[in-house]
Parts: C-alpha cells; structure tokens; sequence
C-alpha cells in the first residue's frame, strides 16, 4: 500500500516517538526485573510520558504492550511477573506505538547483566542482518533481495533464519501488504515503491531454524532449545533509497546508518 505525504509524516512522528521507548529501555536496569514489570512500565511510558497508544495491547486478543522473547524464545512472549531476567540472559522486546491512528513497529535484543560471547555474536549478527536486508531497500528492488541479503548473512555467520515469521507492510493497520520474507532470492517477490512502508524484522537461530509454539497459543521457541535473537525497523520508501522511521539516537552515528545517509534522519 502506497501512502501520501501526509501519511509518511505521521508515520515517522509514531517511529520516532517508538524509537524513545527503546531509549528509555536501554537506560533501564534489566537485571532483576520481570518482563511483566517491564511491560508495564512501557505502557505507562507510552500512555503517559509520549500521549499515543500501545497498538499491540487488544490486538488478536493480546493483553499486553509488548512482547519479550527470552534465550530460546523466538517471537511472541508473553510478559509475566514470574519471568525475572537474570544475568547471562539475553531478551529481545518488540514493542508497536499507534499516533494520530498510525502504528510504528520495532524490537531490540538487549543483553541482560554478563552475557557469554557466542550470544552477543548471534545478536550482533541478527542485528547486522536486518542492515543488510535495510540496505537493500530502494524504488525497483523486490522484496526477495531483502530476504536474500538477510539469509545469506546468517548463514555465512553459521546461524539460521526462521522462515514461518516475517516483515509486514504497517500503517492504519499493524499488518498490511506486503509481507517481507527474511529468506528469498533476488529480483523476486513484490516491487518495492515509493511511498511503501514496511517492516525488516529478522530472527536468526543458533542451531537449526524449527521452531514450535507453546500451549499458550503465542510463544514461539526453537525446537532445539538453543538462543534465538531479533531485531525489527519500520522503513519507509523514498525516491532515493529508505528512511528508518523508528531510528533510535545511539544508531545515528552507526556505521549502518552513515552508509544508507540517515544521520540527519
């Protein structure tokens, strides 16, 4: 779906608003705390402090504001006063803000107390893959060459893509079309356009790419219990290139974003 000018305006207001939530998290002590007492605090933050809406929160039926995915957790978990994160932990939350009837979308793996080092590489390496997949967006491309530059980075780094869950196009609604496979093959898939917004979203596995959902019908884990990371944008397509709606401060001055020209962003 194409949006207009104005769309894109308040678009980018709901990025940028979603992008200090993540701020605000990144200044949060993790360690000790429960996902649940987590969520809550974003919802205050959200409702409170930025004026706009949890979008997650009804959605489906969902009860919640975010979703915090935990160590072998892929996608989709549900905050609980019983989930404490400990040291050694890692947990990715994804986090959706609606504005002015507009939705943002994006989550963060973050490392929780002392991690061992083949969890921040799989983290740095999800994260690395959603730039490449981010670098890959302009007027012409299709979405496969997203999804190929993905795969093709996690799996030269030795790690899988979950092929069951993906990017999606976002705007009034939280999922539009088109959806944004993270494994593909290039010069396939929609026509990327102008005007199109959508989300990058990458989860890379340690072991092997099957997973299962729990008996709570929303928690998405890998089959072989190993770690699982995530990282999501909401992008937007210019005449040029791409904006990253929900750009975070401390990604301006990243390499990633001085490549793609979004400093000023």
């Amino acid at each position: 779906m194409i949006k207009q000018a104005h769309e894109l305006e308040l678009l980018a207001e709901s990025g940028r608003l979603l992008a200090t939530v993540f701020e605000m998290l990144d200044r949060t002590a993790l360690e000790g705390a429960s996902t649940l007492q987590i969520n809550d605090m974003v919802e205050r933050f959200i409702v409170e402090d930025l004026q706009a809406r949890p979008a997650s929160k009804g959605q489906y039926g969902y009860g919640f504001v975010l979703n915090s995915s935990i160590n072998h957790v892929v996608c989709h978990g549900i905050p609980t006063q019983s989930d404490v994160l400990k040291s050694g932990d890692i947990v990715n939350f994804d986090i959706t803000l609606e504005k002015n009837g507009y939705i943002a979308d994006s989550s963060k793996s973050f490392c929780v107390g002392e991690v061992n080092a083949a969890a921040k590489r799989l983290i740095r390496t999800a994260y690395d893959a959603m730039w490449m997949g981010i670098a890959t967006v302009r007027p012409g491309a299709r979405t496969g060459d997203i999804g190929w530059a993905i795969e093709r980075h996690a799996k030269r780094n030795g790690y899988s893509v979950v092929h069951e869950y993906c990017g999606h196009g976002i705007g009034r609604e939280m999922h539009e079309e088109p959806q944004i496979l993270n494994f593909g093959k290039p010069g396939t898939g929609h026509l990327i356009q102008e005007g199109m917004v959508f989300t990058i979203e990458p989860m890379l596995n340690q072991g092997r790419r099957n997973v299962k959902t729990q008996a709570d019908e929303w928690t998405v884990v890998t089959k072989d219990g190993l770690l699982s990371a995530q990282f999501e944008h909401t992008v937007a397509v210019t005449s040029t290139g791409v904006s990253v709606l929900t750009l975070r401060a401390d990604e301006r001055a990243s390499a990633q974003a001085k490549r793609l020209g979004l400093g000023a962003v």
